[in-house]
Order: structure tokens, then sequence, then C-alpha cells
């Protein structure tokens, strides 16, 4: 029998899992002091919900498809968004949502791309560019407590179509080009002004290359200088970047992207669509990629506790300290082994439970990092 996880699966165990629990926690604390509330959903969906209307874009042809025992074609959801199209049904307006849960995509395993991942997601429904200052003031707000140096780069899809237009681009071409646009980042441009030449689309490179006051001149550059007001109200600073556009065909408006020096992928992207004829705007965050770059560790305190012979006032005295908030762990291992395995899962104090310690009220702490040792009475632990 095979046990290895499947190729693009992997596992989380100890400090990695423990610190991917810290980011959690900061994610969901940030999100709710922003007035956004949880909700789940489920990992699996019709199909043809999953897949809607956008076919045709890269992640929703890597959806891994299922199928029931009564026949329906399944799939598991390739990101949370397009579930908003339920969730928000009959929710007062603006409905801000986050969700946090694992994704699926069938597709190469590539550098830091798995197949299953986390992510973590804050939406507005029934939004304007005020929220969508308020969802980058979000991102800001999280990066700095996870101490991730980042740049935000912004732009408009509405923004984009107006330069195709202008420049006689076939409107049926307009998502194609806009898609090969955004590969700038990925491709060298001769490969990008080449593909560019299928749709007689290669002279628009130019455009983007001018300088940010050139774009003044298209009535959608409005949207880019409104964002940034707000944003700066916010002290939130952002890159306008006239060749971002995001994979996804249902952004409509505003776009996203979130860059590191340290890693080549965004760490995170979003911007505004519409469903149900109410306009929105959100962002994902991948956790595995905040874990990646994040140095934050776990300040808290984590004791173990190690009876020598005293079991049952060992057990009470765990119990006491963890009715006072304090992580914990019992142990009526020899002692030898004990401060091994305190040592291996970096606890920072040891507490001996005996017999000569007792007599006198007292309880004895060692100090795994500097090794001290002192007598102390259990009340005042």
């Amino acid at each position: 029998m095979k046990t290895e996880t499947v190729k693009g699966f992997r596992d989380f165990t100890g400090e990695e899992a423990e610190k991917r629990e810290i980011i959690r926690k900061i994610l969901v604390e940030t999100f709710e002091n922003y007035g956004f509330e949880a909700a789940e959903a489920p990992i699996v969906e019709f199909r043809e919900f999953v897949q809607g209307e956008n076919t045709n874009d890269e992640a929703v042809s890597d959806i891994f498809k299922l199928t029931d025992k009564g026949g329906r074609e399944l799939a598991l959801r390739y990101e949370m968004t397009f579930q908003l199209k339920r969730l928000m049904e009959n929710k007062k307006l603006p409905y801000k949502r986050y969700a946090i849960g694992p994704v699926f995509r069938d597709e190469p395993v590539t550098g830091n791309r798995l197949r299953q991942f986390t992510q973590c997601d804050v939406d507005t429904v029934g939004s304007s560019i005020k929220e969508e200052a308020e969802v980058l003031a979000v991102v800001k707000r999280v990066l700095e407590k996870l101490e991730i140096e980042n740049s935000i780069y912004i732009n408009n899809r509405k923004l984009l179509n107006e330069i195709l237009e202008k420049e006689n681009i076939e409107k049926m071409d307009w998502e194609r080009v806009i898609k090969e646009i955004d590969k700038l980042d990925k491709l060298d441009e001769d490969e990008v002004y080449n593909n560019l030449r299928g749709y007689n689309a290669q002279n628009v490179l130019e455009i983007f290359k001018k300088p940010e006051t050139f774009f003044e001149k298209y009535e959608n550059y409005s949207e880019i200088k409104e964002l940034k007001n707000y944003c700066k109200a916010y002290g939130v600073k952002v890159i306008f970047s006239p060749t971002l556009a995001r994979g996804l065909s249902y952004y409509n408006g505003s776009v996203f992207e979130v860059k590191t020096k340290e890693l080549k992928e965004s760490i995170t992207g979003g911007g505004s669509y519409i469903f149900n004829e109410v306009q929105s705007t959100g962002l994902s965050f991948g956790l595995d990629r905040l874990a990646m770059l994040s140095k934050i560790k776990s300040d808290k305190q984590k004791y173990l506790i190690l009876s020598i012979g005293k079991d049952i006032e060992a057990v009470e005295l765990s119990e006491k300290l963890r009715d006072k908030g304090i992580d914990c762990i019992l142990s009526f291992a020899k002692t030898s082994k004990a401060l091994a395995y305190a040592n291996a899962k970096n606890l920072s104090k040891v507490i001996f439970v005996g017999e000569k310690e007792l007599k006198e009220g007292k309880v004895k702490i060692r100090d795994m990092i500097s090794g001290e040792e002192k007598l102390v009475d259990p009340k005042k632990i």
C-alpha cells in the first residue's frame, strides 16, 4: 500500500503546521477587524457551477472533475469567489465575507505551486472604489503583521478595454489580447509581441511603456486616480501597472496584485467583478506563500510537566495551568527521555513535580534555553 502523498499534495506537521495556524489567526483577526464575517462553503460543487461562463479561463480548465454514484458531474472548487453567487443571496448589502479553505487545480506541479493550496479570501459584495481601497488596506495590515516586504500594483480592466478600443483592436479579441499583455512579467517581450501579431495588436506594447501621465487622457484612468486617493487615506502605497490584468475573465474594473522581491509569483491578487448584477470586489491570499515568506514565530511559552512519581499532583497542576491559558504537555517518562522530548519540541520550560519539591510546597522549573533551575510555588507559575 502506498502511503506517500499524491504529487502536488503535501502534509504539514510540527513547527510548520503551527506557523500556518499563527498566520491563519492573524488573517482572521485582521479580516474581522475590518468588519468581514466568516463563511464556509463546500469543496465539492456541481461542475456546471464551478465552470460558470468562464470555461476559457486557464484556472477553470484545470479543475478536478468528479462523478458521484448518481452519475452527477461534479468538481472540486478551484477558487472560492464563484461561490459568492450563492452565498450573497438574500444578504444585506454590503455583504462582507471572508473564507479560508483548500482549493484544487489539476495542473502540472511547478516551483511553489501545489495542486492543493489554502486560499484566504476577503470580498465585499455591493462595492465601490471606496471598498476596493479598504480591501487593499487589509492587505497592507496583514503583510505588516507578517513582516513581509511588498509592493501593491493596481490597474483597471475598463482602462485596458478603452485602450484596445482606441487602437481599433477587434472587440472579440480583447480578452485574448489582454491575457497576452498580462504575460509580460512572465515571458520575454518578443514572445508576447509575436503572440499579439495574431490579433494585429502588437503595437499596443509601445503604449504600455509610456509614463503614467500618458494614461490620464483615457476616461477610465479616473478610476485609477480615485482609487489612489482613497488608498492614500488608508496609508496604502500603490503602484500603477498598465499591463496588469489578472487571469480570470470575470474581472470588470480594478485589479490588484501584490509582489515581493523574494518570490517570482505574486503573494496575493484580486479585483472587482459583478455577480447577480451586484458590483463586488475582493482578493485572495495564498496561505502557503505567506508561510513561505513570513519569518513570524510563536511567542507563546510552552511547558512540559514531568511527573517524578507524583502523577496525580502533576495532572492537577497541568489542569490548573490550562485553566490559566498556559499550554503544557504532561509527561510520565524517565527524566532523560522527557528532557530530550522537550528539546525536540522546542518547549521553553520543564516543570518537575517530585516528592522532594512538593514537601516544600514547591515545584522545580528548568529553563530549557539557559539551563537555569529554580524552585517556585505552583500558584505563582
